[in-house]
């Protein structure tokens, strides 16, 4: 341990990773947590006062740009260098989604306090609301015209502020979908912004190096902190308010506004301070080099907060104004819903929209994801603490309704918020959408007639538009689904282009009966449908031989709830009876011959085995021959040619 004469120690130095560490980020609701993220593109979660790492998420294929955990420190999201971000439960030790749509490196994140959402921000400058739950973006806020470093969501979750290197701060409105305010004064890049936790209060630090205290009911800056120091590189509000500690390099101080000055200063060797956070009367400070991360504590009993003992710079142009008593506030205060421990409410991710083939971008990147988990019992300590940290607001209290399933009427993002944000008392809140899975009604038979695939709705896939505003959004987002679902339509065209060439290959010989033998043998009822409708249009090419290898597959074609593969059965059943059935039922009623045939034999053996199939086959006619419109005069006209079977 390394100790610095004004209170910094140095409490832990770590190697963190194999390559250089490229973000770091604390838990704030326990002080326990530390993420990491590497040009090895892992995330390692630590435990501040333990020295071995308790487990690494895999997943990401570049290097880690941001991280952030969230308030019940249960959740974990990464953003990389190319722009994907990854969700990971850390209690269960696995992934949850892949967020795909920012076109650069995401350069910050932070979970909404209380609903399942995600706030990103990128070297594109856009800023994107993704919900977890939905595995996808329902919101993206435009403004800012350089790379945004830092966003904020306020205590009472209505509220996002956003800082860039455009040397502007913007605060938006959650449940409007629009900007509320910009900030402007900072001469540099602003690298982070904090919410006061009570009041309706901002504080902003800049590469300028100041900090500026913004009032969001008069939108106006408050006071302005300069500093011939470094660059302010974070900031964190005291849990009470009372004062805001801002990380300098190798220094921290102590403000406080109204008026504005410096109450303390400790130097602390923790070179560029990457994130703060405070537990049991301790500040603890992060900071990175290459592949080792430094974990520092400052001892808060020893710093001075308040004017009790003024210290540091204080303004010659203003007075002396008695310190505001703890619990007091000089403007209006956050209205928040009151919460409380409950069980865990774990993201839902096994719906049957999500249900894609392994193939996909994003399936095949959540199945690569692992949590390689090195210590099981720090695990257990940290993760599944008994009554130690409040985890999850009650489901009572759940902010945003579960996510429809398949099928519903899906919500805008106004809607969504408006049921929370918008509603003056907690406790007259719209009820809660069960989150239990719909019963879907499939059709009995799907038309062949069609524009869209089957058992999937355009409509799912396209962002709803309000206005002609949104059109270039729309399109934009449109275009991001579509590329989502190309590579897995690839997969499938490829493959069953793959099988029909193998058939093709047979085919090409002149032998249809082997050629047939190898669609059934192939086990894909549409390259059966595909081979029977060129046979269907040549009745010469069918042989008693190819009526035993057929009719089986005609039987699950008449099942089958697509109206294209019930046609190409009734068809090539039909053209079957036809030609075959009465050769069939003369040779099965005539009298044995005398002496050995065995051309004869080996008919009466096929005749047997397809009497006995379109016995099967007749059963599911009569069932069927009820029906109404073109399908039932299909199977009556059947039934009538299967009569003679009786």
């Amino acid at each position: 341990f390394f100790f610095s004469p004004l209170g910094g120690m140095a409490w832990k130095i770590i190697t963190a990773h194999s390559s250089n560490v490229s973000s770091l980020v604390l838990g704030r609701s326990s002080g326990r947590l530390l993420a990491t993220g590497g040009d090895d593109c892992r995330v390692n979660v630590w435990s501040v006062n333990k020295p071995n790492c308790i487990m690494s998420l895999t997943g990401h294929t570049t290097p880690i740009e941001s991280l952030q955990i969230n308030t019940n420190e249960e959740l974990i999201v990464a953003g990389s260098q190319s722009g994907s971000i990854r969700v990971w439960d850390l209690e269960a030790a696995k992934i949850l989604r892949t967020l795909l749509g920012h076109k650069a490196n995401i350069c910050s994140l932070d979970f909404h306090p209380f609903g399942s959402f995600v706030a990103s921000g990128s070297l594109d400058t856009n800023i994107k609301l993704w919900d977890v739950r939905r595995k996808g973006c329902v919101f993206r806020y435009k403004g800012h015209t350089e790379a945004v470093r830092c966003l904020r969501f306020s205590p009472d979750g209505k509220w996002l502020a956003s800082a860039a290197d455009d040397h502007t701060v913007k605060l938006w409105d959650l449940a409007a979908g629009k900007i509320v305010f910009e900030f402007t004064g900072h001469t540099g890049p602003v690298n982070v912004v904090e919410f006061h936790p009570n009041e309706y209060l901002l504080a902003s630090g800049s590469s300028d190096r100041t900090v500026r205290f913004w009032d969001l009911e008069k939108f106006q800056v408050v006071s302005c902190i300069e500093e011939e120091a470094t660059p302010v590189r974070c900031v964190l509000f005291n849990p009470d308010g009372c004062c805001l500690y801002s990380g300098f390099q190798d220094s921290l101080r102590v403000y406080g506004w109204e008026p504005e000055r410096c109450f303390d200063v400790v130097l602390v060797n923790w070179g560029k301070v990457a994130d703060l956070s405070i537990c049991t009367n301790q500040l603890i400070g992060v900071s990175f080099a290459q592949s080792t991360v430094s974990s520092f504590v400052v001892d808060l009993s020893r710093v001075t907060k308040s004017d009790s003992v003024p210290h540091g710079l204080i303004r010659d142009d203003e007075p002396l104004v008695p310190p505001t008593p703890t619990g007091s506030s000089l403007r209006r205060i956050y209205d928040r819903p009151s919460t409380s421990c409950s069980k865990p409410q774990r993201v839902k991710h096994n719906s049957e929209s999500e249900r894609r083939s392994p193939s996909s971008e994003d399936d095949r990147d959540e199945k690569e994801s692992k949590a390689e988990i090195q210590n099981p019992e720090d695990y257990k300590e940290i993760f599944q603490p008994k009554n130690a940290i409040c985890r999850t607001p009650p489901r009572n209290n759940e902010p945003f309704p579960a996510p429809p399933e398949d099928g519903e009427a899906r919500l805008s993002l106004l809607e969504l918020l408006s049921q929370f944000l918008l509603q003056p008392d907690p406790v007259h809140r719209l009820p809660i959408a069960s989150s239990t899975p719909l019963t879907r009604t499939e059709p009995s038979v799907i038309p062949a007639a069609r524009n869209e695939p089957i058992g999937l709705k355009a409509s799912d896939f396209l962002p709803a538009v309000k206005n002609q505003s949104q059109t270039e959004l729309v399109d934009e987002e449109a275009m991001s689904q579509i590329r989502k679902g190309h590579e897995t339509m690839c997969v499938v065209l490829t493959s069953r282009h793959k099988n029909l060439d193998t058939v093709r290959a047979v085919w090409s010989t002149g032998d249809i009966k082997n050629s047939v033998d190898s669609a059934v043998a192939i086990n894909d009822l549409s390259v059966v449908v595909d081979l029977l409708n060129i046979v269907n249009q040549k009745a010469s090419l069918w042989k008693l031989d190819l009526c035993t290898v057929v009719l089986p597959q005609i039987e699950k074609l008449l099942q089958s709830k697509y109206e294209s593969y019930v046609q190409t059965g009734c068809t090539s059943l039909k053209l079957i009876l036809q030609r075959f059935l009465p050769l069939i039922t003369d040779i099965l009623t005539a009298q044995p011959s005398v002496g050995v045939d065995i051309t004869r034999e080996e008919r009466l053996h096929k005749c047997k085995l397809c009497y006995k199939q379109l016995k099967n086959i007749s059963n599911i006619v009569k069932n069927k021959s009820g029906l109404s419109g073109r399908h039932g005069s299909a199977f009556r006209e059947l039934h009538l040619l299967m009569g003679a079977l009786e």
